[in-house]
């Protein structure tokens, strides 16, 4: 009776260091991974399209297709990243984008589309499902009251939650983390908003980014936009992960 006890003892201590062991290298694994392709190509498509350099992003989006991003969610990148820079960026790229699908489809070459956004069938409030979603996002119960610039203009804190948050945020084709990604892509090349570009880089962190992944966003935005913004958007980040590391 008693070698059985210590075999069951010894079963258990090995079962519980292996799961130990596998749970650290899984950390280790998501604590060092880089960006994936198709990530990579989320951040240039995003950036390019802001600066407006059509050209490049000609090679962009034809560099994300290959990568593996499907017609649709490139579609959604570039949907999404109006609220952002405004419709005349977003349209502007998708002109391109039909320019070089028309371009690819000459060539013989067939791109993946696959499913459209699913349609939104939630039928309660717009305004509080987008409250719901921002306070999912920043991890931060959201006022019942607005302050600051939404009491200052309350019909801009109507439209943030019911368009940005509920009517975009809501769709599919893109994960939160990818629709972040597109987010402070843009933020970071349009500069001077500092403030966004805070929140939402800390919104990244939320949704699974690690700081390794973020420092190698900035690197794209780098190579992909210029050494200003790449620099402004790291002082930010240099912020963001100080506070966070102070807190933990």
């Amino acid at each position: 009776m008693n070698k059985i006890k210590v075999n069951t003892i010894i079963t258990l201590v090995i079962a519980i260091f292996c799961f130990t062991h596998k749970l650290e290298a899984q950390n280790n694994v998501d604590t060092n991974r880089t960006l994936s392709r198709t990530e990579q190509s989320i951040v240039s498509i995003a950036a390019l399209t802001a600066r407006g350099d059509l050209p490049k992003l000609k090679t962009g989006l034809n560099t994300g297709l290959k990568a593996g991003l499907t017609v649709n969610e490139i579609k959604e990148v570039l949907v999404h990243l109006y609220a952002y820079c405004g419709f005349p960026r977003s349209i502007r790229g998708l002109q391109t984008f039909v320019e070089v699908l028309d371009e690819r489809k000459a060539k013989g070459v067939s791109d993946k589309t696959e499913n459209d956004a699913s349609p939104i069938n939630n039928k309660g409030s717009k305004y509080e499902r987008g409250k719901k979603i921002l306070g999912t996002l920043t991890q931060t119960p959201q006022p019942d009251a607005p302050t600051g610039y939404s009491a200052f203009a309350p019909v801009i804190d109507t439209f943030l939650k019911e368009h940005l948050f509920a009517d975009i945020f809501e769709r599919d084709v893109l994960t939160y983390r990818e629709r972040e990604l597109v987010t402070v892509s843009v933020l970071s090349t349009i500069g001077g908003v500092e403030p966004m570009l805070h929140s939402h880089l800390n919104i990244c962190l939320n949704v699974g980014l690690t700081p390794k992944q973020l420092l190698q966003f900035v690197d794209i935005i780098k190579s992909t936009v210029g050494k200003k913004e790449a620099t402004a958007a790291r002082i930010v980040l240099d912020e963001v992960l100080k506070t966070r590391s102070n807190l933990n």
